[in-house]
């Protein structure tokens, strides 16, 4: 059973454009209550790691078959994932990751939250125009859909629109957000809400890298859920009072990291290479040089 969050989303006043998108992401953050109680083993950052992801699902239990272009998942007995977000862009096989995960959340096999990059692919997706617009990691995504069905590219887009800004589990113990979420956010299906799970919150300075530099909104965190999430990479999963980032920095070289609830346990598996660069160094000297 599912229980409602209150969503503050007005409807568009002019009905011709984009109803599709409007609706179905008012519907997923009015779903995004449940009082599912897991276990769950939740996945940080995978940024197109297909071969990294299917390696850590094994260590976790999860028995993935590819038919017929398809993904057929068996779970543990009672389990269930929950992906907290840039499940795509930078790595190497986005679109196989979008298949996997796409099938699993609609055979109720996952949960799923969007990160700041899944909406960056998902407007570029729909855009007619994007591959003069857009750089990085969404082009590379872009290039991989080259080859890929119209309807695929739609569905994607579609999918990626239609994912609440986070989950509120176990009766309110857990929560899922790609960038994490303050305690008063959450449960809520306001603007300010989702933007702050996509992105997390800046102060307005920039480092030496020229990154802006984030809040470090965990610090101040005194909430009684446990609040998993990722967007800011780390050498390995970073405990700050009641909440955990478990993006360790697969697409860099790092690892792709679970946490296993209500254990609390972390699993990860190494990159197989560095698929991207990273402006900022946040692994150790003789991994990253590797």
């Amino acid at each position: 059973m599912l229980h409602p969050v209150t969503a503050t989303h007005r409807q568009t006043k002019n009905p011709g454009k984009s109803p599709r998108k409007k609706l179905d992401r008012r519907q997923a953050e009015e779903l995004a209550f449940s009082d599912a109680k897991g276990p769950f083993d939740i996945i940080g950052d995978v940024h197109g790691c297909l071969d990294e992801l299917l390696e850590l699902m094994a260590a976790l239990g999860y028995r993935v078959e590819r038919r017929a272009g398809k993904f057929v998942v068996t779970p543990p007995e009672g389990r269930r994932l929950a992906f907290a977000g840039d499940l795509v862009n930078r790595g190497p096989a986005t679109p196989d990751v979008l298949r996997l995960v796409m099938n699993m959340v609609r055979s109720g096999q996952a949960y799923c939250v969007p990160g700041n990059q899944d909406v960056k692919l998902a407007r570029a997706l729909r855009s007619r125009n994007a591959r003069g617009k857009v750089v990085g990691g969404v082009l590379l995504s872009l290039e991989q859909f080259g080859d890929e069905p119209a309807e695929f590219r739609a569905e994607s887009a579609r999918f990626l629109d239609g994912l609440a800004s986070h989950y509120v589990l176990d009766d309110g113990n857990l929560v899922v957000a790609h960038a994490g979420l303050k305690e008063r956010l959450h449960g809520s299906g306001s603007a300010k809400a989702r933007k702050f799970a996509l992105s997390g919150q800046n102060t307005g300075k920039i480092d030496k890298f020229g990154l802006p530099v984030r809040y470090n909104w965990a610090a101040d965190y005194r909430g009684s859920a446990l609040v998993v999430y990722g967007h800011t990479p780390v050498a390995e999963p970073l405990w700050i009072n009641n909440t955990v980032n478990i993006d360790t920095g697969c697409v860099y070289g790092g690892h792709l990291t679970a946490l296993r609830y209500p254990e609390r346990e972390t699993v990860s598996v190494p990159a197989k290479a560095v698929y991207s660069a990273s402006r900022k160094r946040f692994l150790p000297a003789r991994v990253t040089s590797a």
